[in-house]
């Protein structure tokens, strides 16, 4: 099951992360800035990322520059500690799972950001 997600595109993930920061008064732009702070890419390079239907995997192993204070990202998503993943991939879902849900649940983009 694990490595099936992987290999699902995060194009086709990316609409419910904006929806669900949408349905609770956050935007798009703040969506697509957590990402680029967790994974280097600038706007243009996610958007090709999105355009290719690039997979997890590959999303996160290819990113320019995972940002090195996601480790400070702590917590629980769906019921699992996310610094406890031992798997590297599915922790780097999970911190992005965790950084849409602080944003939806209305925390400051300063805070989502570890600043």
């Amino acid at each position: 099951m694990t490595h099936r997600i992987y290999s699902v595109s995060v194009a086709s993930v990316y609409p419910h992360y904006v929806a669900k920061a949408e349905k609770k008064g956050r935007t798009r732009a703040e969506v697509d800035e957590i990402i680029r702070w967790l994974t280097g890419h600038s706007q243009a390079t996610f958007d090709e990322q999105l355009a290719k239907g690039t997979n997890f995997e590959d999303f996160f192993a290819q990113a320019p520059s995972m940002n090195p204070a996601r480790s400070l990202i702590t917590g629980t998503v769906c019921g699992v500690r996310v610094e406890q993943v031992e798997e590297a991939t599915m922790r780097e879902i999970r911190y992005l799972d965790k950084l849409i849900d602080e944003l939806a649940k209305g925390r400051p983009m300063e805070k989502i950001l570890r600043r």
